[in-house]
């Protein structure tokens, strides 16, 4: 076990023994260093190929779609996209004006564009959209389907620089109202089921998917999931959540139990997570028990969000095989999020992050295996009756058996070429007695923060060359934590 006396006798030593410029902190890299990073050699082989459509358009507006925004048109729009697809495919498109809709549903072959000068806008009454079988944080269950849907297809573009807007506000209110009542119930762990919000994008057991371009604003609940899918590309999103309020759950792009996932050049703004890996929750995502694999995120901006980059907190299935590269991250509350509950089991493992930029985020590394208790953990109040409550809540309450496999994993992840400026937190990381985090490899990662934090509950850790720069003279506490490494030097000033 590495003690805290331990670890400040061995730091003065090391630190001791270094020149003046780096005890500023600072490390000239190499150009190769700078190359070649950490980049695993898969990353290639991501994202969709390259769609080719028939030369054909279809305007819905010959369908006497609305473009005023008067009057919901939904059945003008679908009538469109299922006159292409049944043609053999083609480019739908809109005239110049604003569209109300509910679901519609993209088909294969289908390029579907949303020029600039087009607004399609969401319906502001859940019952425009139709309730599919899906996935929604973590749980299989019925759910409204998204505003737009990508389900059981192949070969389909979305694209264009037009806007989609969610116009989630009636559906944040709709959910804060809810808390509100179901919270002093003890039914916390229920209500984001309950509260039905519709997504704005939804690609689901699909292949060969390319969204392009959008701007996106105001979701209801998660902005776009990809779900069940393989060889996706999500390239240039501009994501703006926090218009006209702070919608909860927001998420900018969440990839949900998929493989080889290619997301680059987005720019997020949301009210939860900005991008963030999933792979279902407790008894009924080890049911599934489908990973998140082969994912590359890189050249993004996070703005505001709960995490510039976050893992979980459905880990259930396994989130393993994850390049994150060349990501700005500007006042999201944490940058590395990595959270689980001792109900969802899974491994995270083989995670990279290099080239990262972060200012003023709260917390640099935040990882956690009993993430929010109250919604994480789910206990029927004794004054219900099991047999009389809705069928959704009974898969929640369903018992991860043998217990052990619900633990979660954590090892394996690399951080690399790490720039964190005025953070209120360097580092907190906390596994659990049953289940350390285990091989973290820093190298070439600097912080600045208000406070220094802590290591609990770990093995295995390697740092080369990371500096803790702490204005309120903290030290990082070191707990219940085994062979810490430090190559070249760790400065605290």
């Amino acid at each position: 076990m590495v003690s805290y006396r331990i670890f400040l006798i061995f730091f003065f030593l090391v630190v001791s023994c270094k020149d003046k410029d780096n005890q500023k902190g600072k490390v000239v890299m190499n150009s190769q260093e700078k190359r070649q990073g950490f980049r695993p050699d898969w990353v290639d082989k991501v994202g969709a190929k390259e769609n080719k459509f028939k030369d054909s358009t279809y305007f819905v507006n010959n369908y006497n779609a609305i473009n005023d925004g008067s009057a919901l048109t939904t059945n003008a729009i679908q009538k469109t996209i299922d006159d292409c697809f049944r043609n053999g495919g083609g480019t739908v498109a809109f005239k110049p004006g604003i569209y109300l809709t509910g679901s519609i549903f993209i088909k294969e072959g289908v390029h579907f564009i949303v020029h600039k000068g087009v607004e399609i806008r969401g319906s502001e009454n859940i019952e425009d959209y139709p309730l599919i079988d899906t996935r929604v944080a973590g749980v299989e269950l019925e759910w409204p389907a998204a505003l737009i849907n990508v389900r059981d297809q192949k070969n389909v573009t979305i694209s264009g620089n037009g806007i989609v807007d969610g116009q989630g506000k009636v559906f944040w209110d709709y959910y804060w109202k809810s808390r509100r009542e179901y919270e002093p119930k003890g039914l916390r762990w229920i209500v984001d089921y309950d509260a039905q919000r519709p997504r704005t994008f939804l690609i689901s057991n699909s292949k060969n998917i390319f969204l392009k371009d959008l701007n996106i604003q105001k979701a209801g609940f998660w902005t776009v999931q990809v779900l069940y899918s393989e060889y996706v590309t999500v390239d240039g999103l501009t994501i703006r959540n926090n218009i006209g309020g702070h919608g909860p759950s927001t998420d900018g792009i969440d990839i949900d139990s998929s493989q080889w996932i290619l997301v680059q050049n987005c720019d997020i703004d949301c009210n939860d997570d900005n991008f963030c890996l999933k792979a279902g929750r407790d008894w009924d995502g080890l049911r599934v028990d489908r990973p998140t694999e082969y994912v590359v995120i890189r050249d993004c901006i996070a703005r505001q969000g709960a995490g510039l980059f976050t893992i979980g907190s459905e880990t259930s299935g396994d989130i393993r095989h994850v390049y994150v590269s060349n990501i700005q991250g500007m006042g999201a509350r944490n940058g590395l999020n990595i959270k689980s509950a001792t109900t969802r089991g899974g491994t995270v493992e083989d995670i990279y992050l290099e080239n990262i930029k972060m200012d003023s985020v709260g917390t640099f590394m935040e990882v956690s295996m009993n993430w929010n208790p109250t919604y994480s953990y789910s206990k029927l109040p004794k004054e219900y009756d099991i047999n009389k409550i809705p069928e959704h809540w009974k898969t929640m309450l369903k018992k991860v058996e043998p217990a052990f496999k619900g633990i979660p994993k954590f090892k394996d992840i690399t951080l690399y070429n790490i720039e964190v400026k005025n953070a209120k937190r360097a580092i907190n990381v906390n596994g659990i007695d049953s289940s350390l985090v285990e091989n973290m490899n820093l190298k070439d990662v600097h912080i600045h923060s208000e406070k220094a934090g802590q290591i609990n509950f770990s093995k295995n850790w390697n740092l080369n060359n990371v500096s803790l720069n702490i204005n309120n003279g903290s030290k990082l506490e070191i707990m219940n934590t085994y062979k810490v490494k430090f190559h070249d030097s760790i400065y605290q000033h």
